[in-house]
């Protein structure tokens, strides 16, 4: 029988969930994911996870954040007066709204808002948490 190892395709399903049982993501709701061990294209503990697993495996996993999405930053806490928001702008705390600046974009999400400034967290939604999952691998292509 064959075992994940780097540069495998493979297909699994998950369920990501949150100490206190909360689901924050799962396969279930858009199908099995499909990745190239030792790409990059996952979070690097979900990786590592899948590699010695054969088709058929189920595992859980707990990934600390320095291993998912890195710490939450808060130099990327960012606060801007409303005056200097684009036009039309209005933001809703909880609301992610991508900008762009010198031909990068990237997306910042509200996180509070005051009469005069709107306060932006530039960080991933998930930086700073510790993560479980649940994975079956189903098959390395």
């Amino acid at each position: 029988m064959e075992f994940a190892k780097k540069d495998d395709v493979v297909r699994l399903n998950y369920k990501g969930t949150f100490a206190d049982g909360t689901v924050f993501d799962s396969s279930e709701n858009h199908g099995p994911i499909q990745f190239i061990v030792g790409k990059g294209m996952v979070i690097p503990g979900f990786e590592d996870a899948v590699i010695g697993m054969k088709p058929g495996d189920s595992k859980t996993i707990e990934i600390s954040s320095e291993n998912a999405y890195g710490p939450h930053r808060d130099e990327l806490v960012l606060e801007i007066p409303k005056d200097k928001l684009p036009e039309g702008l209005e933001p809703e705390i909880g609301q992610r709204i991508q900008f762009s600046k010198d031909d990068q974009k990237f997306e910042l999400q509200v996180v509070a808002m005051s009469e005069a400034n709107v306060t932006f967290d530039g960080n991933h939604p998930l930086a700073g948490k510790d993560l479980i999952f649940e994975i079956e691998l189903l098959e390395i292509i």
